[in-house]
């Protein structure tokens, strides 16, 4: 047993952490049993004068120590929490192989374990980011009474759609993840895999070799779940037992959830407190202007998980704001509370495409459609918008990218006041390809008065032969979810839509084939139509607030 004392809680300063009034005391490598006979190692923290408090419980593939120890351990253990911080099968010590998304078993073997000790008091929560979310839908429906709050950050209940992500492939984050957990194997490996895993990641990504060879070529050899993702697409019974949102309309015990803007899984957790809210729960939602990977809302997840422990586990609400959604506005550079997502009051309105490249609340005129070539053997690239890991912007100005002519823009007039849109972000395309396997990406872009273009939200669509299905003239229309956006346009901005073929290398090129993703070589050039006319009036619709 070790006394973390004076360097523990410098450490936890270090890192921008609120510390606690509370000496910790830690135990070890603590032996979880799971329900097939590996044994899983977990770190015990337990704050000193006080008896058998609530547990907060986080298990991770990332370590138990280092930042995660101090954030998930020393911090709540500190603040009069005791802390159980595991690492999942595969990983710094403990058993068996680590099999991604594959959770259920050990996170309610972990579960029944935790129940059984004697320091036990009683009720507990789960914590954390991303893969830490997950394990907690994972186990949250049938974790029993003792479960009485969650705390996730940039998760979902499902990865599959942000991997299929509009029916393609998400090259560069799944590269990223697939090298960062492959070397996370002991405690020293962390302290570079976070910073080398985007460059490993995009070099491969960008090498132009088939998919398949691109795992080892980021990490040096195969990775079986890497392999997986290509053969097992969304509609795979792979996916079964990996989908939990069936699951998160039973789970009662109250949740709490941060986002960001540029999250790679925000589309998704807004389904997850959408269905929370359709069983009649009450749950919190953060969302501001952050990356997945973002350390400001790390630091702030914290402070905001002490305050919903305390409500949830200590009856003491004081730490709670009143409303219980609170998003940040870009443009406004403000935060806003509300009641609830979507936000009350805000009108869904059309913004067509135009002749000329212009937008308009108005319809189109009869126009002929616009046209681009988009070749897979030089595809559209992406620049700025959700990643899951480095340090790149998320917001860049797109003008080297609107001056290719495989991309189109469509831009509004002037504004004369400003304009704020608040919800889901959503476009009605009517388009037509020589090509029935293709993709259509449309991107909302903020064009400030000396030309600046910076993106706001992106969505895709992968075609395939008959869905959507062609009318009579080989037109499809093709609705593409964009992420959703708080944003607001200042007077004198403008409005603008961008719509490709491409966003390479963050969704893996089309090759226009339809050959399986992971061996494709052969690429086959698409010439796309975008129509705009009254039959087929295109359109980005935006959820604004009335002037």
């Amino acid at each position: 047993m070790v006394n973390l004392g004076v360097v523990r809680r410098l450490g936890v300063s270090a890192l921008g952490l609120p510390n606690g009034p509370h000496r910790v005391t830690v135990r070890r490598d603590l032996p979880v049993p799971a329900a097939d006979g590996v044994t899983l190692l977990a770190d015990h923290y337990a704050p000193e004068g006080v008896d058998r408090p609530p547990t907060i419980l986080v298990r991770s593939p990332y370590g138990r120590r280092g930042p995660f120890g101090l954030m998930c351990g020393q911090t709540f253990a500190s603040h009069g929490f005791q802390a159980v911080v595991q690492s999942v099968r595969g990983g710094f010590g403990s058993g068996g192989v680590f099999e991604p998304l594959d959770e259920r078993e050990d996170g309610l073997a972990t579960v029944e374990w935790l129940k059984r000790q004697p320091w036990f008091g009683g009720t507990f929560a789960m914590h954390g980011p991303s893969y830490l979310g997950y394990v907690q839908w994972a186990v949250a429906a049938d974790a029993g009474p003792q479960l009485r709050a969650l705390s996730m950050q940039v998760t979902a209940s499902q990865f599959r759609d942000a991997i299929n992500l509009g029916g393609g492939f998400a090259l560069e984050s799944t590269l990223m993840w697939v090298d960062l957990t492959a070397r996370l194997r002991h405690p020293l490996s962390g302290l570079t895999a976070g910073f080398l895993s985007p460059r490993r990641a995009r070099r491969a990504a960008l090498s132009g070799r088939p998919l398949a060879e691109l795992d080892t070529l980021a990490t040096g050899a195969p990775q079986r779940f890497y392999q997986d993702l290509l053969v097992h697409g969304p509609d795979s019974p792979f996916w079964k037992r990996r989908d939990h949102s069936p699951t998160v309309s039973r789970v009662t015990a109250p949740v709490n959830m941060t986002g960001g803007w540029y999250d790679i899984f925000l589309p998704w957790q807004l389904k997850d407190y959408a269905a929370l809210r359709a069983a009649g729960r009450r749950p919190y939602l953060t969302i501001g202007p952050w990356t997945h990977a973002d350390q400001r809302l790390m630091r702030g997840s914290i402070t905001e998980a002490l305050d919903w422990f305390r409500a949830h586990l200590l009856d003491d609400p004081s730490g709670l704001r009143e409303q219980p959604v609170r998003l940040y506005v870009t443009g406004a550079d403000e935060w806003r509370e509300y009641p609830e997502w979507p936000v009350p009051g805000m009108r869904a309105r059309r913004w067509h495409l135009r002749p000329g490249a212009a937008l308009s609340p108005d319809g189109p005129p009869q126009s002929p459609p616009d046209r681009y070539r988009y070749d897979p053997a030089h595809p559209t690239p992406f620049l700025g918008g959700p990643t899951l890991l480095g340090g790149a912007d998320p917001v860049t100005d797109q003008r080297r990218l609107e001056r290719r002519a495989d991309v189109l823009t469509y831009t509004s007039p002037v504004l004369d006041d400003d304009l704020e849109i608040i919800g889901p972000v959503t476009a009605d395309l009517f388009v037509r390809s020589d090509r029935a396997h293709t993709d259509f990406v449309v991107r909302l872009c903020d064009v400030a008065p000396d030309g600046t273009s910076l993106n706001l939200c992106e969505g895709m669509r992968r075609l395939v032969p008959g869905a959507p299905e062609p009318d009579g003239d080989g037109v499809r229309r093709v609705a593409v979810d964009l992420w959703p956006a708080g944003h607001r346009f200042r007077r004198g901005h403008s409005i603008r839509v961008q719509v490709c073929s491409g966003a390479y290398p963050r969704v893996a090129r089309n090759p226009g084939t339809g050959e399986p993703i992971g061996t494709a070589t052969r690429m086959l050039p698409a010439h796309q139509e975008v129509f705009h006319d009254p039959d087929h009036p295109s359109a980005i619709v935006l959820p604004e607030l009335p002037g």
